[in-house]
């Protein structure tokens, strides 16, 4: 197969593991800048082209999309599900999981758990906003946040306060929620393929820190998670429509919270924390599914 990566930087270790993956199962492996695409938008023949080169022949993509360029990089991806290329995770799929609000707000409907979380436009009533999620300390998290950043743990009321009529003062859209004292500044996270999880870590902040990505110096280490971690994990997943995801739970005193469900998820850590070549399981996935018109939305979303 001819199996492309919209990926900005090709030596990146999960665009680069994914690449020698693929190129061991015997496939045609590229990587293509997303942003360097463009599309010709017509009902009876839509294309897209590449440095001045037609895409009709992938088979397949890999979306590895920052959340920096999710508007363009989801179009792209669009495209492609229109031509009838198979798509690891679908376009609406990408966008429904990097809107934090969004994401929660469906989760909290088929009944996953999740940490309380406030969301407001108004600065008037922040006393009553922190009220609702227990209280301070709290973590204040920007909506289009990744990797830690945008993520403020204020420790008193005062500070809540400071921190939400800040972000909101510079009209910037912020979750507020619950902190959870148990965690302990650990997390867990669940990589989910096809509906399966097929490796999982514990991940812990760095002393004085609370958050846990290894982006910011936290560290990881093989964990063993329980029944009802793993079916939270699985459904999460499956609610968020995600073929590939990374899932991120907390430990609480009454079971499994969701944090976030990643639908990019780094595989150097979980890869060298585990010892599984997890990119090898991915491009198994794509050769068991990946027919064309398989993909569900075909561009719809």
């Amino acid at each position: 197969m001819k199996i492309a990566i919209l990926s900005r930087k090709k030596y990146l270790y999960s665009t680069n593991a994914l690449v020698e993956a693929g190129e061991a199962h015997g496939h045609d492996m590229r990587v293509i800048n997303p942003l360097r695409c463009y599309m010709n938008i017509a009902s009876h023949n839509p294309t897209i082209h590449y440095k001045g080169e037609d895409l009709s022949d992938i088979d397949a993509i890999i979306p590895r999309i920052g959340a920096s360029i999710t508007f363009y990089g989801t179009a792209v991806a669009r495209q492609f599900e229109m031509m009838n290329v198979y798509n690891l995770n679908e376009s609406v799929a990408i966008t429904r999981s990097r809107d934090k609000l969004r994401s929660m707000q469906l989760l909290s409907r088929k009944g996953i758990g999740l940490p309380v979380t406030g969301f407001a436009n108004s600065t008037k009533f922040t006393d009553d906003l922190i009220k609702m999620v227990g209280g301070a300390p709290l973590v204040v998290k920007l909506l289009e946040g990744t990797q830690g950043i945008g993520v403020v743990l204020a420790e008193n009321t005062q500070a809540a306060k400071s921190v939400i009529e800040a972000f909101q003062g510079v009209k910037a859209n912020i979750l507020v929620q619950e902190y959870i004292k148990e965690a302990k500044g650990k997390d867990l996270r669940c990589l989910v393929i096809g509906g399966k999880i097929v490796a999982s870590m514990q991940r812990k902040a760095l002393a004085g820190e609370f958050r846990s990505n290894l982006h910011r110096g936290g560290t990881a280490s093989i964990t063993k998670i329980t029944p009802e971690e793993r079916s939270t994990a699985v459904r999460a997943a499956k609610i968020m429509g995600l073929n590939v995801c990374g899932v991120d739970l907390l430990r609480t005193n009454h079971g499994p919270v969701v944090m976030e469900v990643n639908s990019s998820p780094g595989l150097e850590g979980i890869e060298n924390v585990t010892g599984k070549n997890i990119a090898a399981k991915i491009i198994d996935f794509i050769e068991k599914n990946a027919k064309p018109g398989k993909t569900k939305t075909r561009g719809q979303g």
